[in-house]
C-alpha cells in the first residue's frame, strides 16, 4: 500500500509532538499534584508545631487549643490532642480522626513526624493528616494529629489539569499547522527533484532545481545538479564522439577505396596485359606507394590504440636538439618546396632534450606536416630552446591559422577541420594531433596552441629535464 511521504512526515511530527505533551503532561500534573499535598503537608505540619509551643508556653492550654480551633475551623482544619496512651483530650469537629493506627504511634513515641498526603480509609472524601510528637521536657508525653479534607486540594488540581488540557489541544493544533506546513514545504522540494529527475529520464539535460545549505536536501539539490551537468556534458561528449565516428567511417571509406582502387586497378591491368610494357614499372610503383599509404593509415590507428591503452614505453634519454631539428629539416624540405615554403631551424647547438627519440621525432614530424599542409608561400620555423628545468620547442607559420573555436577541439580523436579534409599524407584520420597530445603527456611534458585566424600558428612543447624529473 502507497503511503505518501507528506503524510510519513505529518504523522511523525504530530505522533512525536502529541507523545512529548502527553509525557510533559503526566509528569507536570503528577508534579504539581505533589506540590500541591507537600504544601497543605507543610502547612498542617506549621500550625501543629505553632499548638504545641503556645499550650507549652500559655498558662491556659484549653483557650490555646480553642482559639486555634475556631481559626483552623475556617480553613476546613480539625485536630485532636492525644495523651501518652493515645487517648484523645481534646478535639475539634465532628469529622476529626479518632483513631491513631499502632505503626504511626510508635513512630512519633520515637519523635517522628507522620505524614499522610492522601487518605480514604479513615472518612469517606479522603483526608491529608499530619501527626507530630509532644515532647514536654526532653519528655513524651502525647500528639497531635491535624487533618484537612483533600476536597479542596483536588479542586485546585483539577482546575490545573483542565488549564492543561486547553495548553495541550492549543499546542497540538499549532503542531499540527507548523507540521503541516513544515511537510508541505519538504515534499514539494522533493517533488521539484521528482519532476526532475523525469525531465532528465526523457532527454532533457537543461533542467537544475533550487539549491542551498539550508539541510540535506539543499545539498542533494546540489549535488543533483552536479550529476545532472556532468550528465549533460557526458551525452554532449559522447553525441560528439558519435558524430565523429560516423564521419571517420565515412572518411575510413573514402581514404582507403582510392588505394585500394588503384591496386586493384594496377593488378587487374597487368594481370590482363591491358598495361603497356612500358607503364607498368609506373604501375607497380604507384600501387606500392598507396600499398604504403594504406599501411599508415592503419599503423596510425593502431598506434594510437597502444597509447590510449598505455602500451607504448618510452626510452628516455639525452639527446641533442638541433640534430633533431636538422633531421626533419631534411626529411620535410621537399614537402615544403611543394608548397613552396621555406624551413628555417633556430636553435643553439648545446640544447639538449631528455625524450624517446623515435616518438620525439614523430610528434616534431607531425606538427610540421601539419603547418606544412596550411601554409603557402610561407615560412615554418623550428625554434629550440633551454629553460628553468625544462626544453621547449617551438613550431611556427605564418600560414592561414586556426579559428578560435576549432583550437580546443584539435586535440579529439577523429576530429579534423573543415579545410583539412583535403588530401593529407599523414593523419588521415584525423588521429594525428590526438596521438602527439598523447605522447607528450606521456613525456610529462605540455602542448599549446596559440593561433590567428590568417596570420599562422605557433604550437609550443614543453619537456621536463632529466633533473627536472628527479632523474
Amino acid at each position: 500500500m502507497k503511503f505518501k511521504y507528506f503524510y510519513q512526515q505529518l504523522g511523525s511530527h504530530i505522533g512525536v509532538i502529541i507523545s512529548a505533551l502527553l509525557v510533559l503532561s503526566l509528569l507536570f500534573t503528577h508534579f504539581i499534584e505533589n506540590l500541591v499535598y507537600e504544601n497543605k503537608a507543610d502547612e498542617l505540619t506549621s500550625y501543629g508545631k505553632n499548638i504545641l509551643t503556645d499550650i507549652e508556653q500559655s498558662q491556659s492550654s484549653r483557650a490555646v487549643l480553642q482559639q486555634y480551633g475556631n481559626v483552623l475551623l475556617g480553613r476546613d482544619i480539625q485536630y485532636s490532642l492525644f495523651d501518652t496512651n493515645s487517648a484523645i483530650i481534646y478535639s475539634t469537629g465532628s469529622g476529626a480522626i479518632t483513631k491513631i493506627q499502632e505503626k504511626e504511634w510508635q513512630k512519633i513515641q520515637k519523635g517522628y513526624t507522620v505524614v499522610v498526603k492522601k487518605d480514604f480509609k479513615r472518612q469517606e472524601e479522603g483526608v491529608t493528616y499530619v501527626l507530630l510528637p509532644y515532647i514536654h521536657q526532653g519528655q513524651f508525653v502525647g500528639g497531635i494529629l491535624l487533618a484537612s479534607p483533600i476536597k479542596g486540594s483536588r479542586d485546585i488540581i483539577s482546575q490545573i489539569n483542565q488549564y492543561l488540557l486547553y495548553t495541550v489541544l492549543i499546542a497540538s493544533a499549532v503542531a499540527l499547522l507548523l507540521s503541516w506546513i513544515l511537510s508541505a514545504f519538504h515534499v514539494k522540494r522533493l517533488k521539484r527533484l521528482q519532476a526532475a529527475t523525469s525531465r532528465i529520464s526523457s532527454g532533457d539535460y537543461s533542467v537544475r532545481t533550487p539549491t542551498s545549505d539550508f539541510d540535506e536536501i539543499g545539498e542533494l539539490s546540489k549535488d543533483f545538479n552536479l550529476m545532472v551537468q556532468k550528465l549533460q556534458t557526458s551525452m554532449e561528449e559522447i553525441e560528439g564522439l558519435e558524430n565523429r565516428r560516423r564521419q571517420f567511417i565515412a572518411d575510413v571509406s573514402h581514404e582507403m577505396r582510392t588505394p585500394l582502387t588503384t591496386i586493384s586497378g594496377v593488378i587487374e591491368g597487368i594481370r590482363n596485359d591491358m598495361i603497356p610494357e612500358s607503364e607498368k614499372e609506373r604501375g607497380m610503383l604507384l600501387a606500392s606507394k598507396e600499398t604504403k599509404r594504406l599501411i599508415r593509415l592503419v599503423n596510425e590507428n593502431l598506434d594510437y590504440e597502444k597509447i590510449r591503452s598505455n602500451q607504448v614505453k618510452l626510452n628516455k634519454e639525452e639527446i641533442q636538439l638541433s640534430e633533431v631539428l636538422e633531421i626533419i629539416k631534411d626529411q620535410l624540405d621537399i614537402q615544403a618546396e611543394e608548397k613552396k615554403n621555406q624551413i628555417i631551424v633556430d636553435v643553439d647547438e648545446n640544447v639538449m632534450i631528455y625524450a624517446d627519440y623515435d616518438r620525439l621525432m614523430q610528434i616534431l614530424i607531425n606538427i610540421t606536416k601539419n603547418s606544412i599542409q596550411f601554409t603557402q608561400d610561407g615560412i615554418i620555423t623550428l625554434r629550440g630552446m633551454k629553460r628553468q628545468n625544462e626544453t621547449t620547442i617551438e613550431i611556427e607559420d605564418n600560414g592561414i591559422g586556426i579559428d578560435p573555436d576549432e583550437i580546443e577541439k584539435i586535440w579529439r580523436r577523429f576530429y579534423k577541420a573543415g579545410v583539412s579534409r583535403t588530401a593529407n599524407p599523414y593523419g588521415e584520420f584525423g588521429l594525428g594531433l590526438s596521438i602527439v597530445k598523447q605522447l607528450v603527456t606521456l613525456h610529462n611534458g605540455q602542448i599549446n596552441v596559440t593561433s590567428e585566424k590568417g596570420n599562422g600558428t605557433i604550437f609550443t612543447l614543453s619537456f621536463p629535464s632529466k633533473e627536472g624529473l628527479g632523474g
